[in-house]
């Protein structure tokens, strides 16, 4: 099975990120971030739609699906936190000449 946080993965998600950084400027960070998080649940519906044939199939496994969406946002979430309190020097505060 191919590993799934290969150099793709994180080249896809790196244009996410300077994406947004380029919306940055024509709105807050956090309005910047809602709109990412609304874009990713949208993807994420889609993705769990084209899963099944029916609405009522669909219907059935929700709880299930917002689970497995959920906890892997928060181990991603838990996972760059973690990260940025490790290295909060060198992410938070602008290098020296």
């Amino acid at each position: 099975m191919a590993d799934p946080f290969d150099d793709a993965f994180y080249k896809r998600a790196d244009a996410h990120i300077n994406l947004a950084n380029e919306a940055v400027g024509e709105a807050t960070p956090e309005a910047v971030n809602a709109s990412m998080m609304f874009a990713s649940a949208r993807f994420s519906a889609f993705l769990s739609a084209r899963g099944f044939k029916s609405g009522e199939a669909m219907a059935a496994k929700r709880d299930e699906t917002v689970k497995y969406f959920v906890e892997g946002f928060q181990q991603m979430l838990e996972g760059n936190l973690d990260a940025y309190i490790a290295n909060f020097d060198a992410y938070m505060k602008p290098q020296e000449d």
